[in-house]
């Protein structure tokens, strides 16, 4: 069955694949906007300024995994953030959350600078008249009944499983459990999703093939599922003094690269347990860099590279991971081999296969959270 929610959870790519040659109770610094207020009402800009300046701001910060025309699907599973279903469903408020705390465990980190991302409210504000005038204004949705969480269950084992994975796992498709996405998306938007689809992504529309009840039950499940830790407290710094080099005094590993681009997670933790010398730089915005990292590693993300400068040129290996697990940390590695660096590789399967495995992490939230539990009297194979 074809996924039940697929871009229904804005900005989330869980398994997206670099295509080079060469994703409940969030804590805010300010409060979004309200979710009937226009957006430029909250930061003051005009409509014409905030377009230009958010085509740019996405050209920097969200084409990458987004696309140049935001239509999703650079990177995999990175949704469209402007198509018609989504953008009727979706308040300004709900976008300007998403962008401003992110989708915690997933690809999709928060950009907000309360959490440490490089966008403060005006910027965010930006991009959100950006992607709004894609398309249309929001509708009043009709809320659902009060559904059968346990029935919604089997339902979502039934029709959901296969790409959202069960709770507290990751699948092809957005999670689900996301805090952030169920602290901000309401009962009525789930619905809109599950009834109409999100034409023309892969996401099929379920109103003529579910009675109504059911999806009222299935949006049920989703509001009663447990959630995971969520982001890095608010107003968080990364500190101004880290360290370049783990292991400055360390010999040299021998990595073997696949592709002659991609280094093993097992080959890199054996090589920070054997305490040889390496740079580890971590592609993603900040803000995840904070919730957790490799322990050691250096927050210089794809969207700033110029940074790059800084790392030592001598011949010690960089390695660069992100979420994807090989797009952002791609551009970096790129641009350190026009640099001329020589010795530079992808992290192969990602941070977040580094975190499943319980390999070291630093960071707010570097203990591995517990699996989120389904509802009760729920089975899932």
């Amino acid at each position: 069955m074809r996924t039940l929610l697929l871009a229904a959870l804005l900005f989330l790519a869980p398994n997206c694949s670099r295509r080079s040659g060469a994703q409940e109770i969030p804590s805010q610094a300010s409060p979004p906007p309200s979710a009937h207020a226009p957006v430029a009402s909250v930061a003051g800009v005009t409509k014409a300024a905030s377009e230009t300046d958010g085509a740019k701001l996405h050209e920097r910060y969200c084409a990458l995994c987004h696309g140049k025309e935001a239509k999703g699907y650079a990177a995999d599973n990175a949704p469209s953030l402007v198509s018609q279903r989504f953008l009727e469903s979706a308040t300004d408020a709900f976008i300007a959350t998403a962008i401003r705390n992110g989708r915690p465990n997933t690809a999709m980190a928060a950009y907000g600078s309360s959490r440490g991302g490089p966008l403060d409210e005006r910027q965010i504000t930006a991009l959100v008249r950006f992607y709004r005038s894609k398309g249309p204004a929001p509708l009043a949705l009709p809320a659902p009944g009060p559904g059968d969480a346990a029935k919604g269950g089997k339902l979502y084992t039934q029709y959901c499983i296969t790409c959202h994975a069960p709770p507290g796992q990751r699948g092809t498709a957005p999670q689900l459990h996301n805090p952030e996405f169920l602290a901000s998306a309401t009962p009525a938007f789930i619905r809109h999703a599950i009834v109409h689809g999100r034409p023309p992504t892969p996401m099929p529309p379920f109103g003529e093939r579910l009675k109504a009840e059911e999806i009222d039950s299935i949006v049920a499940y989703v509001r009663a599922l447990a959630t995971l830790p969520g982001a890095a407290p608010a107003d968080a710094k990364v500190p101004d003094n880290l360290a370049l080099v783990i292991n400055p005094k360390g010999g040299k590993p021998s990595f073997k690269l696949r592709d002659e681009r991609y280094v093993s997670a097992e080959q890199v933790k054996k090589a920070l347990d054997a305490k040889q010398r390496m740079v580890i730089v971590d592609a993603r915005s900040p803000a995840d860099w904070l919730l957790f990292h490799i322990p050691g590693s250096v927050p210089i993300p794809y969207y700033d590279t110029e940074k790059l400068e800084k790392l030592p040129n001598d011949g010690t290996w960089v390695v660069a991971y992100c979420a994807c697990p090989h797009h952002a940390s791609g551009e970096v590695v790129d641009a350190l081999r026009k640099r001329n660096y020589r010795h530079t590789a992808v992290l192969d399967e990602g941070i977040l296969f580094w975190k499943d495995k319980g390999y070291p992490l630093a960071g707010s939230a570097a203990t591995p959270a517990p699996s989120a539990a389904p509802a009760p009297s729920v089975k899932h194979p």
